[in-house]
């Protein structure tokens, strides 16, 4: 056998080869993957909590019980919030077939005063006033799905609750013997903590703008589409446009293509200047990706795990690239690449 290095080349075609064989095992298991890393992600936001408390010497069983609690309470409570208005949404929905249908018919009318009517006839065909009430119930279903799985989530948290206080003092303990690799747990934990403190905050901020708005426009179910901008905020890049379709389309079948300008404008207004120009300026560097590294987590991670893989894109990166990268001493470099950050020698 030679002792002579492997080719750089071979190196990266076995790096990715590995990397689709791990992706491709927890896509298959996405059910518990997905549970575990939110669990785990919000485990960690409550750990400051836990801290405080530890240091007030607080009796053991308060220390796991408080921070466990306030979960609990903002999880179920966002839960019921949308499970109560998506069931709202499939009432109300119906009750705009006939607008639906007279929307439909401008468009038919518009398209053939333009003479392009035999492409926007054909776009339309796909369209049936009763897949609004199908998508309403869809929704619904997977709102219910996601309650399902709220009771492996509630266990799973328990059991991180449970563990968090020995896996501190174990993290203490190693920092002697692997320093790099607890530096960089303890840096993935801090960043996803301001990651998610920063953009709950924002995300509350937009919501409730959002909120106001869709009530001054007279656009049904205002707190839905609030919760559910709440939510989107945690989405990089896209999450804005994904909680503005459904109120936008919404707005389309109460008040038309004005009412639909108006609220289209409204979150640009709202969402943008706040999510775009305000937001990095208190976010900083608490996330470490590139805006392309951000995004290419955002189609990876939401192929492997779907919408949750959307929610959990960032944290996702921050944690693989503590256990890859930043744990590495040697792979400083490859840690520029995500960051965009020249490495200190």
């Amino acid at each position: 056998m030679s002792d002579r290095a492997l080719p750089r080349a071979l190196i990266t075609l076995l790096v990715a080869a590995a990397a689709v064989i791990t992706l491709a095992g927890i896509k298959a298991v996405d059910a518990i993957a997905g549970p575990v890393v939110l669990a785990l992600v919000l485990t960690i936001a409550v750990s400051p909590i836990r801290r405080w408390l530890t240091r007030r010497r607080a009796p053991a069983w308060v220390v796991v019980a408080v921070p466990f609690t306030i979960v609990m309470v903002l999880l179920l409570g966002m839960v019921a919030t949308l499970t109560a208005a998506v069931a709202e949404l499939a009432v109300l929905v119906p009750d705009y077939t006939d607008e639906f249908r007279r929307l439909v018919a401008d468009a038919q009318a518009w398209a053939a005063a333009h003479g392009v009517a035999p492409q926007v006839n054909k776009a339309l065909q796909s369209l049936d006033p009763g897949k609004i009430l199908e998508f309403a119930q869809g929704l619904l279903s997977g709102v219910l799905g996601v309650v399902s799985s709220v009771f492996l989530i509630v266990v799973l948290l328990l059991a991180m609750s449970l563990d968090a206080p020995i896996i501190s003092r174990v993290m203490a303990a190693a920092s002697a013997e692997r320093p790099a690799l607890t530096r960089a747990l303890t840096t993935f934990a801090s960043k996803t903590r301001r990651y998610i403190l920063v953009s709950t905050i924002f995300g509350l901020i937009c919501a409730a703008l959002d909120v106001v708005a869709l009530y001054l426009l007279r656009v049904p179910l205002p707190l839905l589409w609030g919760v559910l901008a709440l939510i989107t905020n945690y989405i990089p890049n896209i999450g804005f446009v994904v909680g503005l379709i459904p109120p936008a389309l919404l707005a389309l079948l109460t008040g038309g293509v004005r009412q639909l300008v108006l609220v289209v404008v409204a979150y640009m207004v709202i969402n943008v200047v706040v999510q775009s120009f305000i937001q990095p300026k208190f976010l900083g560097d608490a996330v470490g990706l590139t805006t392309t590294a951000t995004f290419l987590s955002l189609i990876i991670w939401t192929t492997v795990l779907g919408p949750l893989g959307a929610l959990l894109a960032i944290p996702l990166t921050l944690l693989v690239r503590a256990l890859l990268i930043d744990s590495d001493p040697g792979a400083k470099w490859s840690g520029a690449l995500l960051s965009g950050e020249i490495p200190r020698d």
